[in-house]
């Protein structure tokens, strides 16, 4: 490898994936992305005429045979996640992989004793809010003390109805509502408080606009609380049918005072007045949101490959994150509490 240059490869050229390809290709210093797999043919020809990819794969497998290539960004459906992190990691690859790590807790450890057998590759999971610099401050804050002692955290991840319900078609793969949209905020929970261990869950949810959800036992609006070991708690909140854009927002509370991140949903700092009233444009969606935090996060990966600085973030965490999504799934689909 090039002292100078992380040679990486790219799986999954959707949505995200292209953003990710993007960042890769122009703006991640000491990266350069040499290589992209899809098995969509126009996707791969996306990766050629605007990224000037041309090492092209439709397989993992092909990809991962490149011995040029120090590095695969995992952007791939989440069933793929789990066993596309492990042969990434068995071909001597450092990996990244967007959350969540899988939908079961014992194939997430499963994952985690194979990175135990390569100690010196970086397995790194998309927890990308840990890197928005709002998020950071608030979590430098509390660490040095400002809110007194952490015991409660009450935080929400909600996106703006989609009248045509697309994620209602990806419901029966998502795992749920909590996870598919929650899991952010059950990380940011854990990183916030602490990492302590979760003990109880308790989940409740409600259809407000898109009745095919039923089919798969999922809400598109739920509530879930989260108990933990010494008496700190979490609360969330997930919505797909706000009105009027994207809101994230987290509040922690402490002993010795409060701190809000994201509250308000402002596109930007401009506040309108006029006829019909005060108000300000809103974020339309989570990229919006986290432009930044994506870049950072990318940057971040790139420095840990080079031994520069430690991984921010273990799998352990995404493991942690899953064990307690799929709890508060179980309990949102049973009506009753769930013990850890």
């Amino acid at each position: 490898m090039n002292a100078k240059t992380l040679n990486v490869g790219i799986a999954g050229l959707g949505r995200l994936g292209k953003r990710h390809a993007q960042q890769l290709a122009r703006n991640t210093p000491g990266a350069r992305l040499v290589a992209a797999c899809s098995p969509v043919a126009a996707e791969l020809n996306w990766a050629r005429n605007e990224l000037g990819i041309t090492r092209c794969h439709d397989t993992l497998e092909a990809m991962l045979a490149d011995a040029d290539l120090d590095a695969i960004v995992l952007v791939t459906p989440t069933t793929l996640h789990a066993d596309q992190t492990s042969a990434c990691l068995r071909a001597g690859k450092h990996v990244f992989v967007e959350k969540p790590l899988s939908l079961d807790v014992a194939t997430c450890e499963a994952v985690e004793a194979v990175a135990r057998e390569h100690p010196n590759l970086v397995a790194m999971v998309g927890f990308v809010r840990r890197f928005d610099p709002s998020y950071a401050e608030a979590k430098a804050a509390i660490d040095q003390g400002d809110l007194g002692k952490p015991f409660l955290v009450r935080s929400q991840t909600c996106d703006q109805n989609d009248p045509d319900g697309f994620f209602v078609k990806f419901a029966p793969s998502s795992g749920g509502i909590f996870m598919d949209c929650s899991v952010h905020d059950i990380d940011l929970a854990r990183w916030m408080l602490g990492n302590p261990k979760a003990t109880r869950v308790f989940a409740s949810g409600t259809i407000a606009l898109h009745p095919g959800l039923a089919e798969c036992g999922d809400v598109d609006n739920g509530l879930a609380i989260v108990e933990f070991d010494g008496g700190q708690r979490a609360v969330f909140y997930a919505s797909r049918t706000l009105p009027h854009g994207h809101e994230t927002t987290t509040e922690v509370i402490g002993t010795a005072g409060t701190l809000q991140v994201g509250v308000g949903a402002h596109l930007s700092r401009v506040q309108y007045r006029d006829a019909d009233g005060v108000g300000h444009r809103a974020l339309p969606d989570f990229f919006a949101r986290f432009g930044d935090a994506f870049r950072l996060e990318m940057e971040a990966f790139v420095v840990a490959c080079r031994s520069e600085q430690p991984s921010p973030l273990t799998l352990n965490d995404a493991t942690e994150a899953t064990r307690i999504g799929q709890a508060i799934t179980q309990s949102l689909r049973t009506g009753m509490p769930v013990l850890l």
